[in-house]
């Protein structure tokens, strides 16, 4: 969503680079590169206004002119500034001190808040909570199903007396949820209210009815990130109805320009707290203003990834990996390999995980190329190998291929290409653990040298040449034998200014001046 931001951020950024001062003018026309930048990425008027006069306010300050490298200072600048925008801090969940905790979610039909209830109920399940889902919204068609069924996907219990389809009143069923959890215990409730397609009267009350009969701790206002600066207008009208106190973005993972995201928590006031990216319950997280400042200006998002893999990866099963690898690799095997994409394919989108990484927008579109798909055909390969095959792929003879192939529904080449990269990968392993570092690369410290050396010594320093004319060479040697008889330094060409480094004879540094031209430089 962000992409086309960041690549106008990037190209304003890359014009800065090199220069050792930046001037007036120079702030002033990369303020003006950030501000069409924001606008055309659909952030609100006033949002822009407020950022550029506060970036403008740094730059032209002693934050930049006196800095080392000015360029890096205002990204600095412009990524703080974006931290600020979005919320400043991380905002967690507030938990009852007294069980079940209540939230309540709110905003527009169509903007994913059913979808969320379920997204959320997966994600306290894994915070070690027990949600509930309550179906309160009582008149789209088919609401209550879409929840039971969502509540399902999530594995969270599910709670929906009423039919729905215009049937059974909602500020009841709320009510009686709240009861109905304390007897079964579930520390969570999360209650899914009925949307409509604009902001009417009707909506708000029935909204209002259901916070005052539930008094949740969380009332979450879900936007649709989707639909530009008309998502601060509802989120205006949605804070006066209802009063929520977070707000959750959905769609994330849309093409629209992703103003909404920089807009929502600087207008109302409350921050976001969850960001929804997919369609599937693990594509949601909670929102960190800071990794998503830094994933727009293409620094990556490490941390992100890192909690991914942890959440992901056991920890016998990388401890057992590693054993392998200090081993040279010679036990890697197929199964190894197997095990490994099934454990990455976890974590969700390759290509997803892939643009986390610091500086892959440079390389955006090859990364968006990537289709999953091509995972599950490697899988595919290798599970239609026999044990053997896959203990030792040395023995894949011509036949064997053919019968793998076969067997994946894929070409013998295909197959072929796996076998000839999994022996590379394995041979890297063995290089590298044993000291030598990668092969093809330059030598890093503390990892060995870089692959194989040429072998070949530097030449021997050659002594002069002796002419080939036997009286010229008579001369040479004379003249030498007598340079060696007045000893050394004799015969040296006089220094033209007198001394070394072209000060004149007789100025030492006490008497010397540098020129005026070089003392303005410095």
């Amino acid at each position: 969503m962000f992409d086309t931001l960041s690549d106008r951020l990037a190209a304003t950024f890359k014009n800065l680079r090199g220069k050792g001062r930046l001037s007036e003018a120079d702030i002033d026309a990369t303020a003006r590169e950030i501000r069409i930048a924001l606008l055309e990425a659909d952030v609100a008027l006033p949002v822009v206004r407020a950022f550029i006069k506060q970036v403008k306010e740094r730059a032209l300050g002693s934050e930049v002119s006196g800095a080392l490298n000015p360029a890096q200072q205002i990204i600095k600048i412009v990524n703080e500034e974006l931290i600020n925008i979005l919320g400043g801090e991380t905002r967690r969940l507030r938990f009852a001190k007294t069980g079940p905790t209540v939230i309540m979610l709110a905003g527009l039909q169509g903007a994913g808040k059913t979808t969320l209830a379920g997204k959320l109920g997966h994600w306290l399940k894994q915070q070690k909570h027990t949600p509930l889902l309550v179906a309160c919204d009582l008149q789209r068609p088919n609401a209550v199903t879409q929840l039971s069924v969502v509540a399902d996907r999530a594995q969270v219990a599910f709670y929906g007396p009423e039919p729905g389809n215009g049937v059974g009143d909602p500020v009841k069923v709320a009510r009686d949820s709240i009861e109905y959890a304390k007897q079964k215990q579930y520390d969570v409730v999360i209650v899914d209210t009925a949307g409509r397609l604009g902001i009417d009267a009707e909506l708000m009350q029935q909204a209002a009815d259901i916070r005052a009969a539930i008094n949740p701790d969380e009332v979450l206002f879900t936007v649709d990130a989707m639909i530009g600066q008309d998502a601060v207008t509802t989120a205006q009208a949605f804070l006066e109805g209802v009063d929520f106190t977070g707000v959750v973005l959905s769609k994330l993972d849309g093409d629209a320009r992703g103003g909404a995201a920089l807009s929502v928590a600087h207008v109302t006031g409350r921050q976001i707290m969850f960001a929804s990216n997919g369609e599937k319950v693990d594509d949601f997280d909670a929102f960190h203003p800071d990794r998503m400042a830094s994933r727009i200006l293409g620094m990556g998002d490490m941390l992100s990834l890192i909690e991914k893999a942890e959440q992901t990866f056991s920890q016998a099963e990388a401890e057992k990996m590693a054993a392998k690898l200090q081993g040279g690799g010679k036990d890697f095997t197929l199964d190894d390999f197997l095990s490994q994409l099934e454990q990455v394919q976890k974590m969700g989108s390759i290509s997803k995980l892939l643009g986390m990484l610091p500086g892959m927008g440079q390389i955006r579109d090859q990364i968006n190329n990537i289709d999953d798909k091509d995972v599950n055909r490697v899988g595919a390969i290798i599970k239609s190998m026999t044990p053997a095959e896959r203990t030792d792929p040395k023995i894949i003879n011509g036949s064997r291929r053919l019968r793998i192939a076969k067997g994946s529904g894929v070409g013998v080449g295909e197959v072929s290409n796996l076998v000839e990269r999994f022996f590379d990968a394995r041979k890297m392993m063995t290089a590298m653990a044993s000291g030598k570092g990668i092969p093809g690369m330059p030598g890093i410290p503390g990892m060995g040298g870089g692959g194989k050396k040429s072998g070949k010594k530097a030449p021997a320093a050659k002594g002069r040449k002796k002419s080939g004319n036997p009286l010229k060479r008579a001369q040479e040697e004379a003249a030498a034998a007598e340079r060696r008889a007045l000893g050394p330094g004799a015969g040296a060409p006089e220094p033209t200014q007198g001394g070394a480094f072209g000060l004149g004879a007789g100025k030492g540094p006490s008497d010397f001046e540098l020129p005026k031209e070089f003392k303005d430089l410095l």
